[in-house]
């Protein structure tokens, strides 16, 4: 019996396309039944693959349905705060600087009898100046780091760059501090401007290109 004898069992071949037969796919035909696709390498995503949106351009977070504002490219930025919620943050972050300052005054004068070349008037008149010096430029710092002081923080408020939405900076929110003595001239009309501005702007708003916005 040769190996080439047709009823030698150990000289045939497994047919092809049969059971129990793994079958190699053809070289230069798509893939079929049973074979995993590739995506295309390259090109758009194809049916069956996940597709990842693009992530947001700008530093606002995207709201839909919120038109952007003039020199802010895009939709997603957050309603401005009106003039009544950017004054009363004004005041609790006067009140959280200039209040503990007027407190250690007071208690040096009670202390002293109304003597204020005493030692303890002078004392705690000094810590009280230094806490609100000390407190100011930390709210400056928070402000320019985070968008918000002390009192934006409570009433929801943040302060921004009108152009993409980021963060000041300490220097340029020390600079738009400096430029509310432009509010003041004339007649504090700056300090109102935004009950009819566009964009609820003061003239320091404008000149350093920032606008406040509602955080919540």
């Amino acid at each position: 019996m040769s190996f080439g004898d047709p009823n030698n069992p150990y000289g045939q071949q497994p047919p092809q396309g049969q059971p129990g037969y793994p079958q190699q796919a053809p070289q230069g035909v798509p893939p079929q039944y049973g074979y995993p696709q590739q995506p295309p390498q390259g090109g758009a995503p194809q049916y069956g693959y996940p597709q990842q949106a693009p992530p947001p351009a700008y530093g606002y977070p995207q709201q839909p349905g919120m038109p952007g504002m003039p020199g802010m490219p895009g939709a997603g930025m957050p309603p401005l705060a009106h003039w009544g919620l950017r004054v009363g943050a004004y005041l609790l972050d006067a009140l959280i600087i200039a209040g503990p300052m007027y407190a250690l005054a007071g208690i040096g004068a009670a202390i002293s009898g109304g003597d204020s070349d005493s030692a303890a008037a002078g004392v705690l008149g000094l810590i009280g100046m230094l806490y609100a010096l000390g407190m100011f430029f930390f709210q400056i710092y928070k402000e320019g780091t985070t968008g918000q002081t002390i009192g934006k923080k409570v009433v929801g408020i943040s302060l921004h760059k009108e152009a993409d939405g980021a963060t000041l900076g300490f220097g340029m929110a020390f600079v738009r501090k400096l430029a509310h003595i432009l509010d003041g001239i004339p007649c504090y009309l700056g300090w109102l401007w935004p009950l009819w501005d566009a964009k609820k702007q003061t003239f320091a708003d404008k000149v350093c290109s920032t606008v406040v916005v509602k955080v919540k």
